[in-house]
């Protein structure tokens, strides 16, 4: 009897990408926010509350579900990332028709928020597997994807509750969703033990770099380099999300920019967020992870510190673009380095829980920015705590680097000692 025929890694990655194209297009949310709020005749701070409710859900979910995850496989939580992120958003279109608001929040929140943290986690630990020789670059298409979405969906919503109404929108966007999902759901799968890509094989020359660990969920929070990470991308999305949502207010400060032109700017910064998920994810392929990551806080401390004094339009923009990268970029490589540090035995469960910083630094990163901002008036101080926490990141990431190296030095010394 003969093997199965091995599917195509790269339509494996194109189908992550389908998935996280269509879960992506939460992004777009602030699209939705004036029809909705008119229909239920409330203000937007009240129906955005359905947007913080999905992006909680989606940190608790993925962090809670990750151990159902990589038991079942990526084909059923696919499938059950599409039905849930689809009736979520189809439940929205009824709760729109019958202007129930709670309704609203269950489905868009709620139901949608699960669809998300499923749909976020399925498909980027079974490309880790797929692509041990190019982790970073795996990683950050799939993710690319989720940062990208907001650009294509946000017209085709702009368009669809212009021309159809509301609620058949919500109907339309749904089943658009549940069927990308769906059939990208219906190809990926799990590489077969031992996968390794051709040239990679035995014999065939190309080495793998061998993970530091190969361990589960539970014994990776045994580890303090679980705790290390943790705290990385929570100062990452935590400064990162306070300085998005702050972008259009500062530049108008500091620029002398009209609202319409800070609204033109804030369009770019969706552009290199996408763009900084897939190059400094595949950067960490040849920097290393530990390297990419000491490179976004050392940059960070800087940009946060000098931003509120830089007056020359083109240097501002290069620098606050930079830092949208590193934003981004962040989210991409977290888990080809979470693959590096702890293996693929449970590497949907550990990334689900890393990903609990990002339902967290949501809600915390633009409170600390608004408390500052308003008890000292000045934009200035306020990056300068931002900078501060970089500080603090950048010290964790030396830390983790000497770590992975001290690790490494007794991997060596074993197989010295065994031969």
């Amino acid at each position: 009897m003969s093997a199965p025929k091995l599917k195509n890694r790269w339509l494996i990655a194109a189908s992550a990408v389908g998935i996280h194209i269509s879960i992506g297009s939460v992004y777009a949310y602030s699209v939705m926010t004036n029809p909705v709020k008119d229909v239920f005749d409330v203000e937007g701070s009240v129906i955005k509350w359905a947007f913080k409710i999905a992006i909680l859900l989606l940190g608790l979910s993925a962090a809670f579900l990750g151990r159902w995850v990589e038991k079942v496989g990526p084909k059923i939580s696919g499938t059950t990332a599409g039905l849930f992120y689809g009736i979520g958003i189809l439940g929205s279109g009824l709760a729109v028709q019958m202007e129930s608001l709670w309704l609203f929040y269950l489905c868009y929140g709620v139901i949608g928020g699960i669809g998300l943290g499923l749909g976020y986690i399925t498909p980027v630990s079974t490309l880790v597997k797929w692509f041990p020789d190019r982790r970073g670059l795996a990683t950050g298409m799939a993710i690319m994807g989720f940062g990208f979405a907001a650009l294509i969906f946000g017209p085709v919503m702009a368009k669809l509750f212009e021309t159809v109404g509301v609620s058949n929108a919500f109907y339309i966007l749904g089943v658009i969703y549940m069927v990308l999902i769906l059939s990208s759901a219906r190809y990926i799968e799990r590489p077969p033990e031992g996968y390794a890509p051709a040239g990679y094989k035995e014999g065939e020359g190309g080495k793998i770099k061998e993970d530091i660990s190969n361990i589960t969920a539970t014994e990776s929070l045994q580890s303090p380099r679980f705790y290390y990470i943790w705290i990385m991308m929570f100062i990452n999305i935590s400064c990162g999300i306070a300085i998005i949502s702050a972008a259009s207010p500062m530049m108008q400060e500091k620029l002398s920019y009209t609202p319409m032109q800070a609204a033109a700017i804030v369009g770019f910064i969706g552009v290199f967020n996408g763009l900084g998920r897939i190059m400094w994810s595949t950067l960490s392929d040849y920097l290393g992870r530990a390297n990419t990551f000491i490179l976004f806080f050392a940059f960070q401390i800087l940009a946060f510190y000098f931003l509120p004094k830089i007056g020359v339009e083109s240097v501002f923009l290069i620098v606050l673009f930079t830092v949208i990268t590193m934003y981004g970029g962040g989210f991409a490589t977290l888990p080809a380095f979470l693959g590096d540090l702890f293996g693929t035995k449970q590497l949907g469960a550990i990334h689900g829980m890393v990903l609990a910083a990002w339902g967290l630094a949501g809600v915390i990163g633009p409170t600390i920015y608004d408390m500052v901002k308003e008890q000292t008036g000045s934009l200035d101080t306020t990056l300068v705590i931002f900078a501060g926490l970089f500080v603090i990141a950048l010290i964790v990431s030396i830390m983790m680097k000497i770590s992975i190296i001290k690790s490494q030095k007794k991997k060596e010394k074993e197989l010295s000692m065994a031969t």
